[in-house]
């Protein structure tokens, strides 16, 4: 059965990442691929919460947690979005872009799931 909700959450991320993508590129603009960088740091803030709390508490059945921990979590976020965005970034000359692309994603996502990890440690 848990496939079957990887599916569907699987389904229902890539929706929400196409959509939080493009209202953040609609609201900030593309001079850094930022729609790409805002799911990935919300993905590892959930991901740190939902992945902590789940070890901490069985409120959500193991299935459906790993519906919305593999599934909706691995459609929303996107490593090979925020990948390609940087080679075309190098590709483009644009050295401090892709840099700073790299450093944001990186950084600021493995900062958001230690932040997911330590508020589910205070629930």
């Amino acid at each position: 059965m848990h496939l079957v909700y990887i599916a569907i959450f699987g389904a229902l991320g890539c929706l929400s990442r196409f959509m939080v993508s493009g209202w953040v590129y609609a609201l900030i603009g593309r001079a850094l691929p930022y729609g790409t960088l805002a799911v990935n740091v919300i993905g590892s803030l959930l991901l740190g919460l939902l992945m902590e709390g789940g070890l901490r508490s069985a409120a959500l059945p193991a299935d459906i947690r790993m519906g919305i921990t593999t599934g909706f979590m691995g459609g929303f976020t996107t490593f090979s979005t925020f990948s390609y965005e940087t080679v075309r970034l190098l590709e483009d000359g644009s050295m401090v872009a892709a840099g700073a692309n790299i450093l944001l994603n990186v950084t600021v996502s493995v900062v958001f799931a230690g932040l997911g990890i330590f508020l589910a440690r205070q629930l």
